[in-house]
């Protein structure tokens, strides 16, 4: 079985993507995994598949791209079938200058950063399964071509205030069980909304005072609960009041972290106030989501946030690109 050390070693060896990324491919990932990537990329069949449409695009657009990972936690789920898979999520940037274009983003010829949330399923020595978010809407913010309103929050997404996020060793099973018994307690706080009052749902009990809440492109941070309702969670609950989550593909704590992931996670309808600038359009839609959490004490106090923001705004009639490619007054490819 693929252990944590092993993983990561093979991670970091290869963190300059142009010289690594076609061993990752072959000694990391099967043959026939199924890697699940954020809009534009999609489902993909197989290491070559990933190479071809997940590596080969960033690193032509940025040649000496880089993964710097942040935080990294394993351990296994059983998912609602019975079946039990061991896992490794990570979340961190990607970086590298942004020299020519990338699904319709016009090249900026300086350095950037990409966002990144991906969890992997192993079995024996290689990963089968795969998940992963491309913050592509902070992505266009950074190069200027958000073709959409003005995020509400802020624009910080750091490492841990610990600078522990990615540890080798052995956590202790205690306080990994107390941090996953708390991110599911928090969970089910939040679906707990009465449709009316943000403070039906109790998130003061789950959360530090001044938490930082890390959100994707288009959304934004928030730093404690009022910000945090006015950026997100009040805009959010009012554009899909009848939101439903579950279908968590992976849920793993591990010390003081705990991550989880969906695909979808929530199912809605965009049937509420405005959001992101856009009206309702009384659709249906399904959200990819991936969280990270890092607990303080018996608080969570960090939470880093993805959403595969093109795929949603897709379904409610919104094509990110096209609008970029509008934007840019070029046919880019």
């Amino acid at each position: 079985m693929l252990d944590k050390a092993s993983y990561w070693s093979m991670i970091a060896k290869n963190a300059f993507l142009a010289d690594g990324y076609l061993d990752l491919c072959t000694q990391l990932y099967a043959p026939n995994a199924a890697v699940h990537v954020s809009a534009p990329v999609g489902e993909l069949s197989g290491a070559d598949a990933m190479a071809r449409s997940l590596w080969q695009p960033l690193l032509a657009a940025m040649p000496d791209l880089e993964r710097r990972t942040d935080i990294l936690l394993s351990g296994s789920f059983t998912n609602k079938a019975g079946e039990e898979g061991q896992w490794f999520a990570s979340t961190g940037f990607f970086v590298g200058h942004f020299e020519a274009p990338l699904w319709n983003i016009a090249p900026t010829l300086r350095p950037i950063w990409l966002r990144y949330g991906w969890f992997d399923r192993v079995v024996g020595d290689r990963v089968v399964e795969s998940y992963v978010i491309l913050d592509l809407a902070r992505f266009l913010i950074d190069a200027d071509q958000w073709p959409l309103a003005p995020q509400l929050g802020q624009s910080q997404w750091p490492a841990p205030l610990t600078q522990d996020g990615v540890k080798l060793d052995t956590a202790d099973a205690d306080e990994s069980d107390k941090s996953l018994k708390l991110v599911e307690a928090m969970i089910g706080g939040l679906m707990q909304y009465d449709g009316r009052s943000l403070a039906s749902m109790g998130m003061v009990r789950f959360w530090h005072p001044q938490f930082h809440w890390y959100g994707p492109g288009g959304i934004g941070s928030a730093r404690g609960h009022r910000d945090y309702e006015r950026t997100h969670q009040g805009p959010f609950l009012a554009a899909f009041p009848d939101r439903i989550g579950g279908n968590h593909k992976c849920r793993i704590g591990e010390g003081a972290y705990v991550a989880s992931t969906g695909w979808p996670s929530i199912n809605a309808t965009h049937s509420g106030d405005s959001w992101l600038g856009l009206p309702a359009t009384g659709k249906r839609i399904t959200m990819k989501v991936m969280d990270f959490w890092r607990r303080d004490g018996d608080l969570l106090a960090e939470n880093w946030v993805f959403i595969d923001m093109v795929d949603l705004l897709g379904q409610i009639g919104v094509d990110v690109f096209a609008r970029v490619r509008a934007l840019n007054g070029a046919n880019i490819k």
